[in-house]
């Protein structure tokens, strides 16, 4: 079984891989794959966010009674991504390529910091703080949006 940081981090780079995707179709004007991508990108992150956010954090809240610390400025990090991602979203449908790639840049450099973060501080945080880690991972897994 993977530690909280080897699963979430394999996360991370699968919400990066098909935000990459999506960014070099738009780049390519290709908007039907374009939009198939960035759908598939914007429910990546949204998935990943709602891991954390009802199951990652909460577990870590309760173990450690840290409730105004790492994971709350990670729900705001969240938050502000989200509203990137729905500027990223009416960029597809409006087929305006350079306000996707704008918006595309400025968050890769949000979830860049944010997933430096996670995976240098936080992650191994709950790694060490939190008893069972399989079944963190298996609810997490369960997560649906």
């Amino acid at each position: 079984m993977p530690s909280i940081s080897e699963f979430m981090t394999r996360e991370h780079r699968g919400c990066d891989e098909k935000f990459a995707n999506a960014e070099t179709r738009v780049d390519n004007e290709d908007w039907e794959q374009a939009r198939d991508l960035t759908r598939e990108f914007l429910n990546e992150m949204e998935r990943h966010f709602t891991m954390e956010e009802q199951v990652l954090f909460p577990a870590f809240e309760q173990q450690t009674g840290i409730i105004q610390g790492p994971t709350s400025i990670m729900r705001e990090e969240h938050q502000q991504m989200r509203r990137l991602l729905m500027q990223l979203q009416w960029a597809l449908d409006e087929q305006q390529r350079d306000e996707f790639l704008g918006t595309g840049e400025t968050l890769l450099i949000m979830m860049q910091q944010h997933n430096m973060k996670e995976e240098g501080m936080l992650y191994p945080m709950c790694d060490q703080q939190l008893a069972d880690v399989a079944q963190i991972i298996k609810d997490m897994e369960q997560v649906s949006i």
